[in-house]
């Protein structure tokens, strides 16, 4: 879609910290994080919501939060980890996406900027 800032950042026309990325799917850093390792996973085509979400495709952003989601948690030390998806009036972006944010025993946002925690959670 023309003016979905996740389309521009799937197809390279704004930049991002991708930490995951396969035929399907991409996952990057939230650009405001609430939390330290709050990443998006982002499906490649243009699905509006939820709602559109194919069965494959549920089960594949499933299996990529569980991949991402501990992966995150390892590297982090985080202590649990939540997945979001926001739909209707909540959704900021019309295109689906869902959120990874990492749970941590102390509340507290560490001092790390978003590009040493990317360095650290990103695939090798």
């Amino acid at each position: 879609m023309k003016d979905c800032i996740f389309c521009k950042i799937i197809n390279g026309e704004i930049p991002s910290r991708k930490v995951y990325e396969d035929d399907n799917v991409i996952v990057i850093m939230d650009a405001d994080p609430k939390v330290d390792g709050h990443s998006l996973i982002i499906p490649k085509k243009h699905i509006t919501d939820f709602t559109e979400l194919s069965n494959e495709d549920i089960i594949n952003i499933q299996n990529i939060a569980k991949k991402v989601g501990i992966n995150i948690m390892n590297k982090l030390n985080a202590t649990g980890l939540t997945c979001g998806i926001n739909y209707g009036d909540s959704q900021a972006v019309k295109h689906f996406h869902m959120h990874i944010l990492p749970n941590y025993l102390i509340k507290d946002k560490s001092n790390k900027d978003l590009d040493e925690i990317y360095n650290i959670i990103k695939e090798d």
